[in-house]
């Protein structure tokens, strides 16, 4: 039917049509001219539903294949949302119909110049009906089921827009287009323990402005939050309690929110593990973060002083306590026989203690880091 030489063409040709800065805009304006049950929606809600299902036909298109799952998922979203605004499937797919009119009416003006022979437009009319045939079906089924009561709970599909979000790569920017939030400008991932949240307050219960749409849920144990733009202050006084710790890290594109996410997580686990409270991004405590994320390394070094804390017995405790507290005092005796309630003699006596049987010089600036490491290691085993 066609050969791979004469195929980028017409992907070329399909991405300018999308990419053209008045095709969205008349889209949405013919949409809420001719469909009136789609008039009453927000221009942005067609806008970012339109956009997604474009971009999504345009990779179909350039891999010459039917819609993944992770399109269908996203198509599923968009049925769900239509079917709880009111909107009936047939205004939904005649909106479709409208959009599909319009690439494929400029697609034809713009084809001779762009050297695309019409049969090879045709092939590619004829893929897209494919993988349109596939989209209409599902968001048939999936409006139905909604219709009928069969539609996932709200905080059912929050957490599953998370983790498409958190899956990368096309499946990420379907979702970040269902939850509203931008494709542009990075987004910010806060992550909590489900103990230090606020019972009645979500970040959807925060004071808000244009830029602060966010999307929240508990994912795999953590009560996680993607914002538009970094939240400020008044948002993490709603959404964590008073002495708690929130880990933050952004800001990062869809596709790549994965990494993002865990840089907050790191960051959630540094700043307690520095007695941190409030909202801490992974930047603030980015050694840190890098410490307590090796987990095989920790092991290396508790097998290679192994020796020394069965040497310790029951002092290992006090000892790793000492050194701990006297450097994340930045080295003040005082202050940590303070918080630790010794006499400060007690607490360089442990120093020197661990300094011995160890071999690691913590008053170095990476003996510092292997000493508090392992204390922590011990502290943690015991």
């Amino acid at each position: 039917m066609h050969t791979r030489d004469d195929w980028p063409p017409v992907v070329d040709l399909i991405e300018r049509v999308v990419g053209e800065d008045d095709l969205l805009p008349s889209v949405v304006a013919t949409v809420r001219t001719m469909v009136q049950e789609i008039a009453a929606l927000p221009a942005a809600d067609i806008a970012g539903h339109t956009r997604a299902l474009l971009a999504a036909a345009t990779r179909a298109l350039a891999a010459r294949r039917g819609p993944t799952e992770a399109e269908l998922s996203f198509v599923e979203e968009l049925a769900v949302t239509r079917a709880r605004q009111g909107v009936s499937i047939e205004a939904v797919l005649a909106a479709v119909h409208v959009a599909e009119r319009a690439i494929w009416s400029r697609a034809r003006e713009l084809a001779g110049p762009a050297g695309v022979a019409p049969e090879r437009l045709l092939d590619a009319r004829e893929l897209y009906d494919d993988w349109a045939e596939a989209v209409r079906v599902r968001l048939i089924t999936a409006h139905r089921a909604t219709g009928a009561g069969q539609g996932p709970p709200s905080g059912e599909r929050d957490a599953a827009l998370l983790r498409r979000l958190f899956a990368g790569g096309s499946a990420a920017a379907l979702a970040a287009a269902e939850a509203g939030l931008p494709a542009a400008g990075g987004l910010w991932v806060l992550v909590a323990r489900p103990e230090d949240a606020q019972v009645a307050a979500t970040p959807d219960r925060a004071p808000r402005g244009p830029g602060d749409r966010a999307l929240s849920a508990l994912v795999d144990g953590l009560l996680v939050a993607v914002y538009a733009r970094r939240p400020p202050d008044r948002t993490a006084r709603a959404v964590v309690r008073a002495g708690a710790a929130a880990g933050l890290a952004g800001p990062g594109e869809p596709e790549g929110l994965a990494l993002v996410r865990r840089l907050a997580v790191d960051a959630l686990t540094a700043a307690e593990s520095a007695g941190r409270s409030g909202v801490v991004h992974v930047a603030e405590v980015a050694a840190l973060a890098a410490v307590v994320d090796r987990a095989d390394l920790a092991a290396v070094l508790l097998d290679r002083h192994g020796a020394a804390l069965a040497g310790l017995g029951a002092n290992a405790e006090p000892v790793a306590l000492a050194v701990r507290a006297w450097l994340e005092a930045d080295r003040d005796v005082p202050a940590a026989a303070e918080r630790l309630f010794v006499h400060p003699n007690t607490v360089r006596n442990r120093i020197q203690r661990f300094s011995g049987v160890t071999g690691i010089d913590p008053a170095g600036t990476f003996g510092a880091v292997d000493a508090w490491w392992l204390c922590r290691a011990w502290l943690d085993r015991s």
